[in-house]
């Protein structure tokens, strides 16, 4: 290949991928297994999609000095858990989120797999919760406030993410400095939530979780049953016509989080299906828009970062 070539198509790819891309781990990735690399990136159905996934990362996205709100928003993309969906749910969010002066950072999380973890359960909430951790010990760096940061998650990816802001008590990765693993809210789009029989997204749990998995095991991943109140703030979009992930997902939750007294919105279409992204084509109406009101209401997008 010709070195033009080659600085074009290297300036392509961390165009695409984020305006820097780190690994989420320093030296050694805990609960790994030796494995070959065998990840791959493809577009299914026109949906981008990266495979078999074991070497975790942060795709850092900053916005314009002069429009940063010095807030951050972490997004884990969905997939069902096999996949991550790191184009529409990943990194077009991230740029939406800059053009709104918030710092986003994608995570290209790990997919469970018995082969190249020693525990597939705890792989993806491992890295869900080193993402809360680098972003907030960096805050400084990345002109952020360190207590404005949320995460966002987008069907398995909103599993993970509601995960990751019930169990954050509980941690299961190396965390010598204590530094908080609570995000400060979260914005969970067309999530799974329950891995109860009657609502759950069966793929999602088999994946994770196994095909019979016991009933504690059920219960610790429904997360509805695992609000309290100290549950971060939460904005909850979905479907009315979902046939992949319940709107009943988004529903409990939100019971679970008004029982508690824990501030939340949700914004339910009459239609959109699954997977619609930042922008559901059976409505003018965009939840983003929505979801920055929401932001905004409550005092995230003031301006101002960390000295």
């Amino acid at each position: 290949m010709k070195p033009y070539l080659l600085i074009l198509f290297t300036s392509m790819t961390l165009y695409t991928f984020g305006q820097k891309t780190m690994p989420l781990y320093e030296g050694q990735i805990p609960n790994s297994k030796p494995s070959p690399d065998k990840e791959k990136t493809s577009i299914n159905g026109g949906i981008t999609v990266v495979d078999q996934i074991t070497k975790p990362t942060l795709s850092i996205y900053l916005p314009n000095v002069k429009s940063a709100t010095g807030a951050a928003v972490i997004i884990y993309p969905g997939g069902g858990y096999w996949v991550n969906a790191i184009a529409h749910e990943g990194i077009d969010v991230a740029r939406k989120l800059n053009d709104m002066g918030i710092a986003a950072f994608v995570v290209k999380y790990r997919i469970p797999n018995d082969e190249t973890m020693v525990n597939r359960e705890i792989g993806p909430l491992q890295d869900a919760q080193q993402a809360i951790l680098t972003v907030r010990q960096h805050a400084r760096d990345w002109k952020i406030d360190p207590k404005r940061i949320g995460i966002m998650g987008f069907s398995a990816g909103g599993h993970l993410a509601s995960t990751a802001g019930t169990h954050y008590a509980s941690p299961v990765i190396d965390n010598p400095t204590k530094t908080s693993l609570r995000p400060d809210f979260m914005i969970l789009v067309y999530p799974v939530i329950s891995f109860q029989d009657s609502i759950c997204h069966k793929g999602s749990r088999e994946q994770l979780i196994g095909k019979a998995p016991s009933k504690e095991k059920i219960d610790w991943y429904s997360n509805e049953l695992q609000v309290t109140a100290d549950t971060p703030p939460t904005f909850l979009v979905h479907a009315s016509d979902d046939e992949v992930v319940k709107p009943e997902n988004s529903i409990v939750f939100y019971e679970q989080l008004i029982h508690h007294k824990v501030p939340a919105e949700l914004h339910i279409y009459q239609k959109g299906g699954h997977g619609f992204g930042l922008f559901n084509k059976t409505t003018d109406d965009v939840w983003l828009d929505r979801c920055k009101a929401w932001l905004s209401a409550n005092g995230w997008l003031k301006q101002g970062a960390a000295k």
